[in-house]
């Protein structure tokens, strides 16, 4: 999984599923798409910034400092949500 996803390619559904086998992976369990995965303790704050830079190799974004909100990284769905804004973002300009 280490090659990035062009812009476009991925459906909302398949970067879920990225990010949740990559969790599983890393950590040995995939969270439900709207568990909090920093309250269940399957992601430290450690952890997160691996989880922050398989985003932005996987999917071919950059997360800004602006970005680095717990908000956009504690469930797969958020996850999911922040790549997909970011990416339209990108397409715009």
């Amino acid at each position: 999984m280490s090659d990035s996803i062009p812009a476009g390619a991925a459906r909302p559904a398949d970067v879920a599923a990225t990010v949740r086998a990559f969790l599983a992976e890393a950590v040995g369990d995939a969270p439900e798409p709207d568990e909090d995965m920093f309250a269940r303790g399957t992601v430290t704050s450690l952890f997160a910034l691996q989880l922050i830079a398989f985003v932005e190799n996987t999917f071919g974004i950059e997360v800004e400092p602006e970005d680095l909100d717990f908000a956009n990284f504690r469930t797969v769905n958020a996850v999911t949500a922040f790549v997909g804004g970011k990416r339209a973002a990108t397409s715009r300009g």
